[in-house]
């Protein structure tokens, strides 16, 4: 009896255990069978299959699992199509305004691989899970092409450089209690609207490297993120913008010192930028 109570006591545990690190994940529930983990920057669906009847019983668990396999194809596109792209776009945008982004991003989800083992159901069915990240062939294929290069020259921010003159490695920014949402191209603005970071202005191969930013719900563990840490820039968004509200507004005082490192330092090109999201 207490071994059947100390193996109930662990499994619990595990459970709690699993629910509280998956709680610290930036999660976006897509439909009823996708996710996408932003933290992770990682895409999932799973799918369900059941065997053909009219084969041999030995042949049937290998035909439910191409047809939870086919599903999950299926549920990982849908998935995609409802991934935010910009505060004015999704994916789905994107893909029917271009043929060629279509086509390319069903191929990307078609040459995605199971993880983990089958799931074998009660009922003779199985589920199977895909995964795919954000960032790589998705994002290269779906970010603007357009790069302009950094907005603003050395010159004009000298003085504030000199008095910003600590030697920053990334940027955070704080959106906590916004209502601030993930997206694969935000950007950061200024009271009047000028754009101080976004995908024209970093270096395309970082964005489609990293992503251009990276999510977490908690500001100190973002501190020590490898994407900004040692010494990130910190400051307050004043609140969001854009229908997809992904983007984040921050005072001019905070645009100008941002301006004035950015100068200076190539953090933002390298999209060495974090989110601190609810």
């Amino acid at each position: 009896m207490k071994s059947i109570q100390l193996v109930a006591l662990i499994a619990v545990l595990a459970i709690a255990l699993a629910f509280t690190a998956n709680a610290q994940y930036v999660n976006q529930q897509v439909g009823d069978n996708g996710t996408v983990n932003w933290s992770n920057q990682v895409i999932r669906a799973t799918g369900i299959g059941a065997g053909n009847p009219n084969l041999p019983l030995v042949s049937q668990r290998a035909s439910a699992i191409r047809a939870a396999k086919l599903d999950a194809w299926r549920n990982l596109l849908e998935t995609v199509k409802g991934v935010t792209l910009t505060s004015e776009t999704t994916v789905q945008n994107a893909m029917v305004t271009s043929d060629v982004i279509s086509t390319k991003v069903q191929g990307i989800v078609k040459n995605t691989t199971m993880v983990g083992e089958p799931k074998y159901l009660s009922d003779g069915s199985v589920e199977v899970t895909m995964e795919m990240p954000i960032t790589g062939a998705l994002t290269d294929v779906v970010l603007p092409t357009t790069v302009d290069g950094q907005p603003w020259g050395q010159q004009q921010y000298q003085g504030q450089q000199q008095q910003a003159a600590a030697s920053y490695t990334g940027l955070i920014v704080n959106a906590k209690g916004l209502g601030a949402r993930p997206a694969m191209a935000p950007k950061i603005l200024d009271e009047q609207g000028n754009e101080i970071y976004g995908s024209r202005y970093v270096s395309r191969e970082w964005a489609v490297k990293m992503g251009m930013v990276g999510y977490d719900k908690d500001l100190n563990r973002a501190r020590s993120n490898d994407r900004v840490a040692n010494n990130p820039m910190v400051v307050k968004a004043m609140k969001v913008s854009g229908p997809n509200k992904a983007d984040v507004v921050v005072s001019q005082q905070d645009a100008a010192q941002i301006k004035a490192v950015a100068a200076n330092q190539n953090f933002l090109d390298k999209c060495k930028v974090m989110f601190i999201v609810d």
